[in-house]
């Protein structure tokens, strides 16, 4: 390892939290449970927001991204490299996909992919980018993390653990059934989570997800569909808050 790797290794080792949430919705909650919170100047011109502070006693960085595949990539990569952060970890809403998940219930990505890039016919994995991995996987040490996280805080709906989808496409009930079937083991979908992850990937930084389920895609008849986004931004919040104090020992 060459000193500049070993120096980049050690800062990071001791950098801040970045947590990344689309919408102020959701990443009010998080700013909330910030201590010594202090806005940060970024380099968009509209749409992304930051603020710095302390987060059960760890440094974190809280950025809002916008909503979608481009606006989490430009905003994520900003974030990675103005903070260089120890690990980035995704907050907010996403949809359940899965037919057993319930809305409330905790996702923690483990792995990710893209509900509807498809190079299928030139021999790639359905959700596989030419020349990227077919998923795009959290460390394990970083998922168990945060599956503790999620055992510790999780709601009455509970938490799963497994492969979240994005795409830049709301997934409604006639598109349900199609990902189900490309993705049997698939549980949530959104439109920024793999993004981010490819993103932090790239550059060299631990990334898992901590997103509550919102809507169902495809709800099955009696199923409840539907959960407040301030209400599930608060169960994502209080993840990532325990995700950050097992940081702190």
């Amino acid at each position: 390892m060459t000193p500049t790797h070993a120096s980049t290794d050690s800062a990071r080792a001791v950098g801040p939290l970045l947590v990344l949430a689309a919408m102020p919705e959701e990443s009010a909650p998080v700013i909330a449970r910030l201590e010594g919170p202090t806005e940060l100047r970024t380099p968009f011109i509209g749409g992304v927001s930051a603020v710095r502070g302390m987060l059960a006693g760890v440094e974190s960085v809280v950025v809002t991204t916008g909503i979608g595949i481009a606006a989490a990539t430009a905003a994520a990569t900003w974030g990675i490299l103005a903070h260089a952060p120890r690990a980035v970890v995704a907050a907010g809403s996403c949809g359940g996909l899965a037919a057993d998940v319930e809305v409330g219930t905790l996702i923690v990505g483990d792995s990710f992919t893209y509900s509807i890039a498809d190079a299928t016919a030139f021999g790639y994995a359905p959700g596989q980018v030419p020349g990227g991995p077919e998923r795009h996987l959290a460390p394990a040490d970083w998922a168990d993390r945060a599956e503790h996280a999620a055992g510790a805080r999780a709601g009455e709906a509970g938490y799963r653990r497994g492969l979240m989808l994005s795409g830049d496409a709301f997934v409604t009930a006639p598109l349900a059934d199609p990902l189900r079937a490309q993705f049997p083991g698939a549980l949530s979908a959104d439109m920024e989570t793999t993004a981010s992850a490819r993103t932090a990937e790239s550059l060299a930084v631990p990334f898992v997800a901590l997103r509550a389920v919102s809507d169902l895609c495809g709800p099955a008849a009696g199923q409840q569909f539907h959960l407040e986004i301030d209400l599930v931004a608060e169960i994502s919040a209080a993840a990532v808050e325990e995700l950050a104090r097992s940081l702190a020992g």
